[in-house]
């Protein structure tokens, strides 16, 4: 039997709640939504959330509440789905990569550092950076905001993969350190809406223009009209929007699985300390966890020590998978995507990301995995390393 990399925990409270909401009136904007929406800001400690139909349009919302636009530059991490780089591209600005740091496999903020220098006395400063907190593991948020402060850009933290992480104390989320935070509710994330995201702030109104825009740019308030309402019935599209609201269902689905959030997160903790113990014989390099971070560990990466083994990184990958491990890699470097060499960005400038990427395989690590079947993925795995 297949073991995937990752999966959703539906249990029968979640179906519960759906069908619930599918024998109501509202199977799209009814009270669900912003039920869920304050479930996440109470969570993360935050004073506005936005949920939305995907993470990718919660990122474009971000960058267009922002004000991301043609002429502008948005700076990311190359380790990372392609969605972190095409929001810049959907408002017209113009994409760069900063390295990686090779303990945590986030952005590095010493890279960060040395490109923010020379892109100054270019005068080509970013007007977003967006961090990407890969795998669950909060990047260094307190030297990217300094950096921000000194160099007068926003942060979106692209937190796809870690609901349910802390950084410095506080929860991953509470935009301490950023603009807007985004996160993912993907079936293989920590908590899943089956398709959905959510971008949370404390800026009114950033939170503001990211609902109208998530709904046409269409409003039902006199205050934000340009003409006097015709009768009860008038609205007005005051701006182009998008469609990209949750649904009801969705979101029912999401309040339900806040429930168990936290015990998802401790099961993944659990996995994680048992994978520490069992691999840290083999040829490989287990991820690294930073003392100011509580990772959501929605992704448990080893790389390869190639040097002690005679088998190439495509060979163990194919093997794995052979033995129904459905293991897989995160991820191909963005700038390597035909689209992005098209765009004329530069292909050797991230080293580590170069390096992570010859070595790099995510193996199974999801709240539903058992200890019978972490057992064969590790036997699995020492097999294919001998």
């Amino acid at each position: 039997m297949i073991i995937p990399y990752g999966k959703q925990d539906v249990n029968q409270v979640d179906i519960d709640a759906v069908i619930k909401v599918l024998e109501s009136d509202f199977l799209t904007q009814g009270p669900q939504v912003p039920l869920f929406e304050k479930n996440i800001m109470d969570y993360c400690n935050v004073n506005y959330a936005v949920a939305t139909n995907s993470a990718t349009s919660a990122l474009h919302l971000a960058c267009k509440s922002l004000g991301l636009g043609d002429g502008d530059w948005l700076w990311t991490s190359p380790n990372t789905f392609v969605a972190s780089a095409n929001c810049a591209r959907y408002c017209g600005a113009q994409v760069d990569f900063i390295d990686i740091d090779l303990q945590t496999y986030n952005l590095c903020a010493d890279a960060l550092e040395r490109k923010l220098i020379t892109a100054k006395k270019e005068n080509k400063l970013p007007k977003i950076v967006m961090p990407v907190h890969f795998a669950g593991q909060s990047c260094d948020m307190k030297r990217i905001h300094e950096l921000s402060q000194q160099y007068k850009f926003k942060i979106v933290e692209d937190a796809a993969h870690a609901i349910g992480g802390k950084y410095d104390n506080n929860p991953i989320g509470c935009c301490q350190y950023a603009d807007i935070t985004v996160f993912s509710f993907h079936p293989v994330k920590i908590i899943t809406t089956a398709e959905g995201g959510i971008a949370t702030t404390n800026d009114e109104k950033l939170a503001a223009t990211m609902k109208l825009l998530r709904s046409h740019g269409v409003t039902r308030d006199p205050r934000r009209m340009e003409n006097i309402p015709d009768g009860g019935w008038y609205y007005e599209q005051i701006e182009l929007g998008y469609n990209y609201r949750m649904t009801d269902v969705q979101a029912a689905l999401g309040s339900s699985q806040m429930q168990r959030l936290e015990k998802f997160i401790e099961i993944r903790h659990q996995i994680k300390k048992r994978y520490d113990v069992a691999l840290k014989a083999l040829p490989v390099f287990l991820p690294y966890q930073a003392k100011e971070c509580v990772s959501s560990m929605h992704l448990y990466p080893i790389l390869l020590d190639l040097e002690r083994l005679n088998k190439t990184h495509a060979q163990v990958f194919s093997e794995l998978r052979e033995k129904e491990l459905s293991v897989n890699l995160h991820y191909i470097p963005v700038y390597k995507h035909p689209y992005f060499r098209r765009l004329g960005v530069k292909q050797t400038t991230c080293p580590n990301v170069e390096e992570y990427y010859k070595r790099a395989i995510s193996i199974p690590m999801y709240s539903g995995l058992t200890e019978t079947q972490q057992e064969r993925v590790v036997s699995e795995l020492s097999a294919v390393l001998q």
